[in-house]
């Protein structure tokens, strides 16, 4: 098969990284369009794989919130997008969107009878997208998509939830590979703490996006009152949310925690870096699609904290493969790293069993043979 993959962005996000192993294990034939480029098109072609960089024009500022006029000045750039993802498209023997953005455009380009799938990442709801963006979103899957793929029951739920068509759509998990994680080693991990001036230090990490439904902020809120913790935030803003990296600046200023946390921005050694926390938070304040950190600390045989919401409840065993806590409670959170902090056999537990599972749940050749199977089946 012939599969075109199509993604809005050229930025490093857990949905890319998704891709970038589906791309690399499928046995289909793959090239790749995306909306704007980056260094998600620089590992693509390391595979090497064809890239096809589309200007998404004016389309690239539609947003989460989006309402009617920013969709209706947007509707020129949709087209000419088209008219190009068109022109590419029209020799592959299926689609496979990648991402919501993607997905619409896809509709839209797509040869009459091409199969289109639509690989769902998002939760459709309304503390991640206005109502207007999930009304066009579930209009387009229910009427252009052949297949729908949620990347966890909760995202499932929420399209249905939206007026989504259950019958279309099935649960592929994310998978991820334990080998970056299993090959650092103990030397490389004192070496990053000595130079980060972690020894002897309790360090909490928090990996990911910097966004305020991420809720990075809920951790500096948590630690400020543990004075010997320190934190490791890794990612920056990736879709103009500049504002709240200044904002978590600031509050590090108020909070007086400037010796404490470390901004580290986007990073290429995240597998170091996890290994080399004691702790990772995730901290969403609103349901997560699915929670790649969350399976990536438990690779790391790092203790991982979970927000009780979305798709981390499919993951985490509150106790069992770690702990969870409500979402946007800094007192939980604060309580969740003391007991971590404390008790060194609960600790080794959840590294334990939190290992196993996510090897045996979350892994890349599963999904991958999964989704191949799943293209032929659906574009026959």
């Amino acid at each position: 098969m012939k599969v075109l993959f199509v993604d809005q962005t050229g930025q490093l996000g857990g949905g890319e990284l998704s891709l970038l192993d589906i791309v690399k294990g499928t046995s289909h034939t793959a090239e790749v369009v995306l909306f704007s480029d980056g260094p998600f098109r620089k590992l693509l072609e390391e595979i090497p794989v064809p890239v096809h960089l589309l200007s998404a024009g004016n389309a690239a500022d539609v947003r989460r919130e989006a309402g009617i006029s920013a969709l209706l000045s947007a509707i020129p750039s949709f087209l000419k997008l088209r008219n190009k993802l068109a022109e590419i498209a029209k020799d592959f023997d299926v689609i496979y969107a990648n991402s919501q953005k993607a997905f619409i455009v896809s509709a839209l380009a797509r040869r009459p009878g091409q199969p289109l799938i639509w690989h769902l990442r998002d939760m459709l709801q309304a503390e991640h997208f206005s109502s207007l963006v999930r009304l066009v979103a579930v209009f387009a899957g229910n009427h252009a998509a052949d297949l729908i793929v949620a990347n966890s029951q909760a995202t499932l739920d929420s399209l249905v939830a939206s007026g989504g068509d259950r019958e279309k759509s099935i649960v592929i998990y994310n998978g991820i590979s334990p080998a970056p994680f299993d090959a650092i080693t103990n030397q490389m991990v004192d070496d990053l703490r000595t130079e980060f001036g972690w020894q002897g230090k309790f360090v909490v990490g928090a990996f990911g996006r910097l966004s305020p439904w991420k809720g990075q902020h809920v951790l500096l809120e948590a630690i400020k009152e543990l004075p010997d913790v320190h934190v490791a935030i890794v990612g920056d803003a990736l879709f103009g949310e500049q504002e709240y990296v200044d904002s978590m600046h600031a509050l590090v200023q108020q909070y007086k925690l400037q010796d404490r946390v470390h901004f580290l921005g986007f990073r290429r050694d995240v597998p170091q870096l996890m290994r080399s926390v004691d702790v990772i938070a995730h901290t969403a304040i609103a349901p997560e699609p699915f929670g790649r950190v969350i399976v990536e600390g438990m690779l790391a045989q790092r203790p991982v904290i979970a927000t009780r919401a979305g798709g981390a409840l499919e993951i985490l065993q509150d106790n069992k493969t770690g702990l969870l806590v409500t979402p946007g409670d800094a007192a939980a959170l604060r309580q969740a790293i003391t007991q971590l902090q404390t008790n060194k056999g609960l600790l080794q537990q959840l590294v334990t069993a939190g290992r196993q599972c996510a090897v045996d749940d979350y892994s890349v050749e599963k999904m991958v043979s999964t989704i191949d199977t799943t293209i032929v089946r659906f574009t026959r």
